[in-house]
């Protein structure tokens, strides 16, 4: 008579719930950091000028003329802001003719001092006014240079903060200005870049309002790493500058050929 063995067979809960997993690949939202990586190859840019400032008041006055409006350019040298000088006109005037009588004190206390006719505290004394005078005098000058703000550099106006015949302080905000005739590509790249960045690589720069790639190439590479985001600024420029390109602008780089 043939026996019948039963067998007992136990399959564990978590390996049937591990086989009935679905193997579709991790939910967009759960990828690990390594299926998210970006190409460090690309990397993000704005465009900024080389040189640009808030030039402020120095002195206190009323503006006479504002010859440059927003968009325009100028010339280095050339005045951007006009204020009335009359005040301060006077002023050196008056600092000079102070100045002139205490030196004419000077002179004459020194032909007395060969005489013995002048004691040697009047000479010094009448020397530290004549120094003080100077020292006025040349403040009374640095009021009147203050009194006509000029362009530091070559360049285009950004935005005026003041109009004709307003009364201005000394450290109030007159014009922004920038010079456009050299422009910067401000980078962040992934800090293993460093790897095969070096300076001068080249690379293009597509603008996103212009939707052009221009050539360019790295001309500085940070000091730095930052520490939280393990990335480096980078500084490029163009090979040739484009005119439809203006500051402010934003694009990608392409590091062709990189790992």
């Amino acid at each position: 008579m043939r026996q019948l063995w039963r067998v007992n067979v136990t399959v564990p809960i978590l390996a049937i719930m591990a086989v009935s997993a679905p193997l579709s690949g991790w939910p967009a939202t759960d990828r690990p950091a390594h299926a998210m990586r970006p190409d460090p190859s690309v990397a993000r840019g704005i465009v900024k000028a080389a040189a640009q400032a808030v030039l402020h008041a120095q002195v206190q006055g009323r503006v006479n003329h504002v010859p440059y409006k927003e968009g325009q350019r100028f010339a280095k040298g050339a005045t951007l802001v006009q204020l009335d000088c009359d005040k301060y006109r006077a002023e050196l005037a008056a600092a000079a003719a102070e100045h002139e009588g205490k030196s004419k004190t000077v002179q004459n206390n020194k032909e007395l001092a060969k005489l013995n006719a002048v004691s040697t505290l009047d000479l010094e004394i009448s020397e530290a006014e004549t120094k003080k005078a100077a020292a006025a005098m040349r403040v009374a000058e640095i009021n009147v240079r203050g009194c006509h703000l000029v362009a530091p550099f070559s360049g285009r106006v950004v935005g005026v903060m003041i109009n004709e015949h307003e009364n201005v302080f000394p450290n109030d905000k007159l014009l922004s200005v920038l010079d456009d005739s050299s422009l910067e590509i401000e980078l962040v790249l992934p800090s293993t870049s460093l790897a095969w960045l070096k300076r001068q690589s080249r690379f293009t720069f597509t603008v996103d309002e212009t939707r052009q790639g221009y050539a360019a190439r790295v001309k500085e590479i940070g000091a730095n790493v930052d520490a939280a985001s393990q990335t480096i600024k980078v500084t490029g420029v163009f090979e040739t500058l484009p005119k439809e390109v203006l500051s402010g602008m934003s694009g990608s780089a392409q590091f062709v050929g990189q790992p």
